[in-house]
């Protein structure tokens, strides 16, 4: 299928590895100009390269953290008139609430909630001029199914979700659409991490921890970056401006529910 997406512009944001860099990979192969953004230099630089490579389009690097003005201003400047924004960043910390300060909140609110928000500011009148947006955020799908140690993320992608589901609306009579994508367990860094502690409470390996995991999801496997990159680069397509305000879980089915 022709998403419909050639010459068109992107910003994902936080893309130097992961769900993001599986986002800008697969809006690439569709002939999107795609600008990146990441904290380290280097290692979105060779992210660029490599999707350069693999689709022979242009990849532009704004590095920068994405939560913070500096490199909100860093990405806007680098790809100022974006067609697509995919926003993304870096989970907080688990743990437990009676642990956290005022300060733990607001850098989860900072980066989960507040900088999605500020990006969606910055792009989203400019499309309603050209008559043509496609807005997604990576969340979680926590959002739907709350994880017990991860209260700062639950908090603040839930916040993210209620002003979504307001705006979305206001804007979709100008085929400008906003969607989030929720994912469950995918092989990423972050995944390793959380499994990498699991195992050394249950007192086993890595491995033997990440199979268990793994065949506890109705699929029997973790999701791959590239799968969830495809999912976004459809809601991103020409063939979906009847999607609307939308929350999508990709997590093998893990949630359990008659009606999501």
């Amino acid at each position: 299928m022709d998403l419909g997406l050639k010459g068109r512009r992107a910003i994902v944001c936080a893309a130097s590895k992961g769900l993001g860099a599986g986002c800008a990979m697969a809006l690439a192969k569709e002939g999107v100009l795609v600008t990146i953004t990441g904290r380290d230099p280097e290692i979105l630089a060779r992210t660029a390269r490599a999707i350069a490579q693999e689709t022979g389009g242009r990849v532009e690097i704004a590095p920068g953290d994405i939560a913070t003005p500096e490199g909100r201003a860093a990405a806007l400047a680098t790809c100022p008139e974006p067609d697509i924004l995919i926003n993304n960043a870096g989970g907080p910390p688990p743990g437990d609430f009676r642990d956290w300060e005022r300060e733990d909140w607001l850098r989860a609110l900072d980066a989960n909630m507040l900088a999605p928000i500020a990006m969606i500011k910055g792009v989203v009148d400019g499309m309603i001029d050209r008559r043509f947006g496609r807005i997604v955020n990576i969340t979680s799908a926590s959002v739907k199914s709350p994880i017990p140690n991860l209260g700062l993320s639950n908090g603040a992608r839930a916040g993210l979700t209620g002003f979504v589901g307001g705006l979305a609306r206001q804007v979709a009579k100008h085929n400008v659409t906003i969607n989030n994508l929720l994912p469950g367990p995918f092989q990423t860094d972050r995944l390793g991490k959380t499994m990498a502690d699991a195992a050394k409470k249950a007192g086993r390996t890595l491995e033997e921890e990440m199979a268990h995991r793994a065949q506890l999801n109705p699929t029997g496997r973790f999701g791959q970056p590239d799968e969830f990159g495809h999912a976004c680069a459809f809601l991103c397509s020409a063939h979906a401006g009847y999607i609307v305000g939308q929350n999508l879980l990709l997590d093998g089915g893990a949630f359990t529910a008659t009606m999501g």
